[in-house]
């Protein structure tokens, strides 16, 4: 019985990689610095999975910021704009591509499937130049080997790299993607002939787009693809990934009868409808790799239930051709639970991180193969009991409030269009208002500051006066600028999901369990393990005070329950919608108690929304209803002249527009200038959006400056299709991430840009 890892996380235990990464676009430390940060990492968790007993390990899983990216360098389809002039692609036109410099922005980044991970989306059109420009699969599949492992190379495949790419700027939008197949596939077997030539006997092909819903020129894309690749795969053995979710008969259907393929990798945990498929017909002679543990959640595999359904494939597939694997991979949980010092020992022993989920896969392997290990899974069987038994998992008041509040849809009682007229009369801002998302940039001295009181090293009352003089510098600042509806900037907040998580109940904190949100970005998502409940009041004597440091109107920011249970590891005891029904319930005590404290404008951020929409369109409606539903719970009860905003960012959000209509919100700010504007589309088909609504004027993941100007015509785009009484000005997203040197010019650029505009239309 062989066992397999699908992918692995690239960050290091530690986030060596980001503090890598920073420091070599600070111009701290040189590229040689940062490869050998990166060989070391690579080299670590070879050794781990060999050290584990692991069969198949992957190679090229590893990335600098995003595996998409590297298949765009492999490719070489860099757009002109970057003038690379040829040859292997190196790291100032790659990082130019992921994060923009000065003259040029960076490409557009959306979310890798229903994930938290963003990838750099591809631009392509008729005339790419394609060529094969990044050696990087073959040079890390030989550095493997040098070190002793023979890994897996594993390659994003064609057609989903096509699937996920969209047209250049100067390219119809009709523009079909995999018309341009036959251009990428010749790249593809150069990279192919390499990696046999340097020894490689199996490559691996993820495919994660076969979970959509396809249609049929789109699945016939994969027979093209492999059957042209038939030819120089033969000699190798290839294994085509898919995960995320179940996939479709038609599609299981033809990913089984591609040509030159020697097994297909099936995500067992979200796709548990898959296992119906293969039972009903799985190729007589191929591998079937079986992802039964689980790559997106913390969790500890239930072993005994794995061993049960592996048993059952057994009967399928014969034992020599089934490999134990996981859902997907890595990437998306946490490092290593062995640096967690200070998780308690009962919820610690519920929870598995990717080194442990190695141990699991491994140990799963090896019960098949009749060497079960009997204190290893004797020991998981007691965690699991444990955590149905525990008391902490439990509240039934909790349980009771949330069961209730499906029997109502918490509207507000009045319409979008006469609670604006009652808060302009309140609030008297001017056309084109201007604000800021809620993050201000979160210095070194502040997460020092933070980090001492937490140690308690400092005071609580030192801590709060630094908080103070921080909150009042972003108040003056905001002022100066001559922002219209200010933020108090979140400087005692750690993360828009953490800070709030460690107020309310049946949640847990890790101390390193960072997960890649894109880039060096890393978020340490909490662990929701029990019902939620709010046992006081969690932002009020922050915004309180900020409200008290000007006359200007101050948001209130809040996280949304549906954006703290996506971007959370989240219970899988209990249905999503339960969950996030509890933390909706919490959250409506937080608003109401600001809005008793004199705070009239209120953010209740929804940035990860349209992330939990379901792969599958038929599963769309029931999560968009609950979500939707669970928004408007936490501001139904606040009256008329309390102003309701929410803030989406980086997904595509054109096809979901009437779900967030229905959400009722009286502003909502969203991401709009890295995807080139591609959320002004859906209105300039005739959606009427009778809320206000700011789409991003400029992106604040690039350390790029706009202009005044620049920031006008986006203005004015905006401007052709929405209503002047309706339009907000404000950034794509909050500006934790960016430096004052950046973040200042940036909103002076575009306080002026909006006075200029508001001249212009004075003047007409």
């Amino acid at each position: 019985m062989a066992s397999h890892i699908v992918g692995y996380p690239r960050m290091g235990p530690k986030r060596e990689l980001k503090f890598a990464l920073e420091s070599f676009w600070d111009k701290k430390s040189s590229a040689e610095d940062l490869k050998k940060v990166s060989a070391d990492l690579r080299a670590s968790i070879w050794k781990q999975m060999t050290d584990a007993g692991i069969k198949y390990i992957p190679s090229n899983t590893f990335s600098y910021y995003d595996q998409v990216l590297d298949t765009t360098a492999m490719l070489g389809a860099v757009p002109d704009r970057y003038k690379w002039t040829g040859g292997e692609i190196e790291f100032d036109t790659y990082f130019s591509m992921a994060r923009g410099n000065a003259s040029v922005p960076a490409m557009e980044m959306t979310k890798w499937f229903d994930t938290n991970y963003h990838f750099i989306v591809p631009e392509l059109g008729p005339n790419v130049k394609f060529s094969y420009a990044s050696h990087k699969a073959v040079n890390e599949y030989k550095e493997a080997k040098a070190l002793g492992v023979d890994t897996v190379p594993v390659l994003i495949g064609p057609v989903t790299y096509l699937l996920r790419s969209k047209p250049a700027k100067d390219v119809e939008k009709s523009f079909c993607l995999l018309s341009l197949l036959d251009m990428i596939l010749p790249i593809y077997k150069e990279v192919i002939a390499d990696l046999k030539g340097a020894g490689a006997s199996w490559i691996q092909f993820d495919e994660p787009s076969l979970v959509l819903d396809l249609e049929p020129k789109q699945l016939e894309a994969f027979t093209k693809a492999y059957s042209a690749l038939e030819s120089t795969l033969s000699g190798l053995n290839v294994v085509i990934e898919t995960y995320f979710s179940d996939v479709p008969a038609e599609a299981f259907k033809v990913l089984t009868s591609l040509k030159g393929v020697t097994g297909f990798g099936f995500d067992l945990v979200r796709g548990a409808k898959t296992l119906d498929l293969i039972k009903s017909g799985f190729p007589s002679g191929k591998y079937l790799f079986a992802g039964v543990v689980d790559g997106r959640n913390i969790w500890a595999n239930d072993l005994a239930a794995s061993e049960g359904t592996l048993k059952t494939l057994e009967g399928i597939v014969s034992k020599d051709k089934l490999v134990v694997s996981t859902s997907c991979s890595l990437l998306h949980t946490a490092v290593d639970l062995i640096n967690e010092t200070k998780l308690d020992a009962e919820i610690k022993s519920w929870l598995a991180f990717a080194a442990q989920k190695i141990l699991e896969v491994n140990a799963l392997a090896k019960a098949l193969a009749g060497q079960k290990d009997e204190a290893f899974f004797s020991s998981n069987a007691a965690a699991q009991a444990s955590r149905k038994s525990s008391p902490r998992v439990t509240n039934e008041a909790v349980q009771k409030a949330a069961a209730a509040v499906r029997g109502s849809d918490h509207r507000r009682a009045t319409t979008v269009s006469a609670r604006l007229d009652a808060q302009q009369k309140k609030l008297n801002l001017p056309i084109l208002p201007t604000t800021t998302i809620g993050s201000f940039p979160q210095t070194v001295e502040l997460r020092r500051v933070r980090r001492e009181y937490k140690a308690k090293k400092i005071s609580e009352a030192d801590y709060v006066k630094a908080i103070e003089e921080e909150i009042s510098k972003v108040v003056k600042l905001q002022e100066e600028l001559d922002i219209d509806v200010l933020v108090h900037g979140e400087p005692e907040r750690n993360d828009m999901v953490e800070y709030f998580g460690e107020q309310l109940s049946g949640f847990a904190f890790s101390a390193n369990g960072w997960v890649q949100s894109y880039g060096s970005r890393c978020v340490k998502p909490p662990i929701i393990y029990g019902d939620v409940s709010r046992p006081n009041p969690m932002t009020v004597f922050w915004s309180s005070k900020a409200q008290s440091m000007t006359k200007r109107p101050m948001k209130g920011m809040l996280t949304g329950p549906v954006t703290i249970l996506n971007w959370s590891f989240v219970r899988n005891d209990q249905p999503r919608f339960e969950t996030c029904y509890q933390i909706a319930l919490a959250i409506k005590n937080e608003v109401e108690d600001l809005e008793k404290a004199g705070v009239t404008v209120i953010q209740i951020d929804e940035a990860a929304l349209r992330e939990g929409l379901p792969l599958r369109k038929s599963e769309h409606k029931f999560y968009l209803e609950w979500a939707v539903h669970s928004f408007r719970i936490t501001n139904c009860g606040v009256v008329d002249t309390t102003q309701i905003h929410t803030h989406m960012c980086y997904s595509n959000f054109n096809d979901i527009i009437h779900s967030i209509i229905d959400m009722d919100a009286d502003v909502i700010t969203i991401e709009n200038s890295r995807s080139d504007e591609k959320l002004l589309s859906v209105f300039r088909e005739g959606v009427k959006y009778g809320a206000g609504i700011g789409p991003g004027v400029y992106d604040i993941h690039s350390p790029r400056i706009p202009s005044t100007e620049e920031i006008a015509d986006r203005v004015d785009k905006m401007l052709a299709v929405l209503d002047t009484k309706v339009l907000w000005i404000n950034p794509d997203c909050g500006l934790k991430t960016r430096k004052y040197a950046e973040v200042n010019p940036a909103l002076k650029a575009m306080v002026s840009a909006a006075k200029q505009i508001r001249t212009k239309l004075g003047a007409k």
